[in-house]
């Protein structure tokens, strides 16, 4: 495979003649201010891939990889300027960290230590989803650190902020590797105690933003069971076995295959997939689950520490929002793989605790490896 050389300002360029290559986005249209707070664009690039991430939000921009012909695409879903992240038309998250609860929070409450923390109802005006209303991803995070390969992003959410309790002082690291991953490890601490499960959420286009749906995609997730949801996609409390049903990824399967197979209630309640898979992999740093695109021969494998990942196939795209490059995210063009611990965690007390106390530290390693294979 080819080197990628950058040219950090304008150009990623492929020492090869004939290649498809790919523009970065100019530094330019993300400098600016969010709350008094300088914005700015970075580049990172390790083995065959860059990245561009942003740190309001912390927010993965750009991502190119090669196909099996060593041609370049940007396989993520964002917006071409800041302001498009600061008023978002359609779907906020794109390229997010999430947090500081990841997925849903039921009826946007909960309690510790008996006492009880109300926050924003920002999902059907019911529960919570990814934080509330000013979540990680609305925030200038600060830059720490920044090499060419890897950038270090901290935050403190301040004691009440969305009504959730303790100082949170988080750290989070992006990573590109010369094997062709991204990595991201996360630490967190706090004065007091508080929930946290945190996530990024990268929607996924292997052929490149705003191309063709992800259905004929094949994945495979080491994965025995499903947190069961109801139709407003809150945890009923079961673990569901995944067992000959829609669900069953263990061996390969394509995405399409069985996503509207609207006799299984999960699938009616996600309308597809949207659901934590409950994982089963032992290791401290384990496989999660793995996409190919038979097409380009992209894949990419995501391991994790965490228990569950959520799986989230674009099911509510409508077209109405348009990507960097002018066209629109429609229906299932995308996938998001979401590492965390289960949802509504606060509030299911069969499920392992997300609650940080005083001198303990929150830990997270998620990491995205990026391959090409023909079958």
């Amino acid at each position: 495979m080819k080197k990628v050389v950058i040219l950090v300002s304008v150009i990623l360029a492929v020492v090869s003649c004939g290649k498809k290559t790919a523009k970065l986005f100019p530094a330019e249209d993300f400098e600016g201010t969010v709350g008094g707070q300088a914005v700015a664009l970075y580049t990172l690039k390790a083995g065959d891939i860059a990245m561009q991430v942003t740190n309001f939000g912390a927010r993965v921009v750009s991502l190119y990889t090669p196909d099996r012909k060593g041609n370049m695409a940007d396989i993520v879903c964002g917006h071409a300027t800041l302001d498009e992240y600061v008023n978002p038309v359609g779907e906020r998250f794109l390229g997010a960290c999430v947090g500081p609860v990841a997925n849903r929070i039921a009826n946007a409450r909960f309690y510790v230590n008996d006492t009880l923390y109300q926050i924003p109802a920002n999902d059907n005006k019911v529960n919570t989803l990814h934080g509330g209303l000013l979540g990680l991803d609305n925030v200038v995070w600060t830059v720490k650190e920044s090499t060419p390969s890897s950038i270090t992003l901290t935050y403190l959410r301040p004691d009440g902020q969305e009504g959730y309790p303790g100082n949170l002082d988080i750290e989070m690291k992006y990573s590109l590797t010369e094997d062709n991953s991204f990595r991201v490890d996360y630490k967190a601490v706090t004065d007091k105690a508080t929930p946290v499960n945190m996530s990024n959420h990268p929607f996924f286009n292997l052929r490149g933003e705003g191309t063709e749906q992800i259905l004929d995609y094949v994945m495979t997730v080491d994965a025995d069971r499903i947190v069961a949801i109801d139709e407003m996609s809150i945890p009923t409390g079961e673990l569901m076995d995944v067992t000959g049903t829609p669900f069953d990824f263990r061996e390969p399967h394509t995405i399409g295959e069985r996503i509207d197979m609207r006799d299984n209630e999960q699938i009616k309640n996600g309308n597809g997939y949207d659901h934590s898979w409950c994982l089963t992999g032992k290791e401290p740093v384990h496989e999660a689950c793995s996409v190919w695109d038979p097409k380009s021969g992209r894949c990419v494998t995501v391991l994790t520490d965490q228990p569950a990942i959520q799986i989230y196939s674009g099911n509510f795209f409508d077209g109405k929002t348009t990507g960097k490059y002018g066209e629109p995210l429609n229906f299932r063009t995308s996938i998001a793989l979401e590492t965390q611990h289960y949802p509504d965690s606060v509030n299911q007390p069969s499920f392992p605790s997300i609650i940080l106390n005083p001198g303990d530290t929150y830990t997270q390693v998620c990491i995205y490896k990026f391959s090409v294979k023909e079958k």
